[in-house]
């Protein structure tokens, strides 16, 4: 391996944060400069009833640095949560790249993984419609690799001339400020209907991708082709992609709506349980390799992050494996205050001439000098290396970094010409040396960039019934919130190209002429895009127990040890928090009240019953729960004595009643983990 300085267990980043870590409580007050202070409740005056005085400056200080507390936020990725972790690599890419962290299995490296919204402000929804942002800092050996991906494998665009328009017309009309954290708006769908490359990027989030379940159950897509490049300089085009063990799953439109306004926390919540519970999320890494030699064998290029490259043509390799197992200690000095940098690179890593990657190389780094107001952004402890470091840039704003050399240029005699350069084969990171030649231009990269429907088509083929169903609800809810005609028929004929029985639905509910055109003629499909095909397990569905005193104790008792016994999580919801008691005294604790929670937050009920001191509101309360979730297509249990809530009638696919399965716990499990019954009507 070429440079090894530095650890490279996970807890050696824990370690290194350790320093900066203050513990106030138990701690006599005083100020930031080290003096203990002895009222921090009231200003200095003339007087009891007179005027504060200019020389309290111990008042002067805590405001001031109150007026300071906030910096600007992201323009877009505003919404974040950030947790660490550490990657393990399962398969050595030594044939394949330099990249020290990815040569021997069983290497293992700390990790930082902010995942966010694209569209939001810092205070929007984490239910949002929208592409989630999944981005990775490795603390490698060689320095810090950042691996910035979306929840999607395609992007809205082509080249970064792009970007400040796409970001305009998808955030908040600059006249009235609103819509915040949707793209149900005019202006967007505008965009969308004249800039026709956002098609594929469109069935992404007008599809279950766009509403995620959990970003533990979400893939991640760094959509820029890259390069890996080995020890003898040999280069392969990249992909990467994170896969989640629990596989991929999503809400319903209505239950992403809904939840935003119960828990808009909905996705942080989930992760800190899940993690406080040590039921750490985790993820398979996985890589695309095509060979420098085949870059013009496929119908799509490999420079175009507007298509995918379909894992049945270019499959994926497993290569590692990444837990997340430690919340942030501070959200601000952590989440808020990291930054990532497509161009913070490893040796066996490097650039393609992918357009979009070459503008977020400059752009990344060049926001967060004006966010984070300094130059001296790595300096800030989530961001700084394991590696060491030796440079001559100096000063700045922030600058904590104490350098006592007297020399601080490069090629100097006074200090033997050090720092020194590294040559590539001791570890200094070197370009790929692509020959590069032609005429500068603005034209589009291939003739293939131009072929904006095609894609978009094999993602509508992969769909599922029921995914196409909720793709065209979707699809109805954000152009039906469109005013202008105009923009809706366009959108109308646009997406004919996709499919023309699809788009001839869409007019016909929001209001416009039938397409004309039909769509492109691709009749492949691609498994792997419908969550149909994704891994499905009980284990981290959450269960809502609607419950009440003189229970069934035995019955509940085996359905809770049965869950317990397959990680699955469950609240116990009553008309009063505290203990509520069975017909053999077991004794079950609610922790939540029907007030303070929703069906929707909840991927199945077991519906227990029992007595209230308001028996009528408890049983309203129940039917509620029960008629959403059932409307939602979510797995139903019926304990015995709770039969009067539902009529054995019906439609009643993955409603699982007690009193009929001698094994309920088992048959309701298995229900758990089907998660969705999509033939109920």
């Amino acid at each position: 391996m070429a440079n090894s300085n530095g650890p490279s267990n996970e807890n050696s980043k824990t370690k290194q944060l350790q320093q900066y870590r203050v513990k106030n409580a138990g701690q006599q007050l005083t100020n930031d400069a080290g003096l203990k202070v002895a009222n921090n409740e009231w200003s200095l005056r003339a007087g009891e009833r007179g005027p504060v005085l200019f020389q309290d400056s111990h008042f002067y200080k805590k405001q001031s640095h109150f007026h300071r507390e906030r910096i600007p936020e992201k323009v877009v990725h505003a919404r974040g949560f950030g947790v660490h972790g550490e990657f393990e690599c399962t398969y050595s890419m030594k044939a394949h790249t330099r990249a020290g962290f990815l040569q021997e299995p069983g290497l293992k490296t700390p990790v930082f993984v902010r995942f966010s919204t694209f569209i939001g402000s810092k205070g929007s929804k984490d239910t949002a419609i929208d592409v989630r942002g999944f981005a990775t800092k490795f603390y490698t050996r060689e320095g810090n690799y950042d691996n910035l991906g979306l929840s999607f494998p395609v992007f809205v665009l082509q080249d970064p001339m792009k970007f400040a328009d796409v970001v305009h017309a998808i955030k908040p009309n600059p006249v009235t400020d609103v819509p915040q954290a949707a793209a149900a708006h005019d202006n967007f769908w505008d965009y969308v209907a004249n800039n026709q490359e956002s098609a594929h990027f469109i069935m992404w989030l007008m599809s279950g991708r766009g509403r995620p379940r959990s970003w533990r159950m979400m893939e991640g897509y760094p959509i820029n082709a890259f390069r890996f490049v080995n020890e003898q300089g040999a280069s392969s085009f990249v992909r990467f992609v994170w896969k989640p063990a629990l596989g991929v799953h999503s809400l319903q439109l209505e239950e992403a709506n809904i939840i935003g306004g119960v828990d808009p926390d909905f996705h942080r919540h989930d992760i800190i349980e899940a993690i406080e519970k040590k039921v750490y999320p985790q993820y398979s890494l996985g890589v695309q390799l095509i060979p420098e030699e085949d870059e013009f064998k496929y119908d799509f290029d490999v420079l175009d992050v507007t298509k995918l490259w379909p894992e049945e043509i270019v499959p994926v390799l497993i290569i590692g494996k990444m837990t997340l197992n430690r919340l942030a200690d501070n959200y601000f000095a952590e989440s808020e205050q990291s930054s990532f940098d497509p161009a913070n690179l490893v040796p066996g890593i490097a650039f393609s001439n992918d357009p979009v990657l070459q503008g977020r190389a400059f752009a990344y780094r060049d926001t967060d000098y004006h966010r984070l107001g300094t130059s001296n952004i790595q300096s800030i402890p989530i961001n700084q290396p394991l590696a060491n470091t030796y440079y001559n840039q100096r000063d700045g704003y922030v600058r904590h970094r104490i350098d006592i050399d007297e020399v601080n240029y490069h090629r100097n005699s006074l200090a033997n010409n050090t720092p020194a350069e590294v040559p590539p084969g001791e570890g200094g990171y070197v370009h790929y040396p692509e020959k590069v030649e032609g005429h500068i231009t603005r034209e589009r990269p291939s003739e293939s960039f131009g072929d904006y429907f095609s894609q978009a088509r094999l993602f509508y083929n992969s769909m599922s019934a029921a995914e196409k169903k909720n793709l065209l609800i979707t699809f109805n809810y954000h152009v039906g919130k469109v005013i202008s005609k105009s923009v809706r028929q366009q959108i109308v004929d646009m997406f004919a190209n996709v499919d023309q029985e699809f788009a001839t639905k869409i007019a016909e509910h929001v209001g416009v002429n039938p397409p004309r055109g039909s769509h492109v003629n691709v009749t492949a499909k691609s498994p792997v895009i419908s969550e149909a095909n994704t891994i499905y397990s009980p284990a981290t569905q959450k269960v809502g127990i609607l419950v009440g005193d003189g229970f069934d104790g035995p019955e509940v008792k085996k359905v809770i040890d049965a869950l317990n016994q397959n990680l699955v999580f469950f609240d116990v919801i009553s008309e009063r928090l505290g203990p509520i008691v069975g017909t053999d005294n077991t004794e079950l604790e609610a922790n939540k009240l029907f007030i303070t929670t929703s069906p929707v937050l909840y991927d199945s009920l077991y519906i227990v019953g029992g007595n209230a001191r308001d028996q009528s509101k408890f049983s309203l309360e129940i039917m509620s729960f029960l008629n959403l979730a059932y409307k939602h297509y979510k797995p139903i249990g019926i304990s015995k004595g709770a039969e009067s809530y539902m009529e054995k009638t019906g439609n009643l696919a993955g409603v699982i009643f007690a009193q009929d399965s001698p094994n309920f716990a088992d048959e309701f499990l298995a229900a758990i983990a089907k998660q969705r019954f999509w033939e109920r009507t």
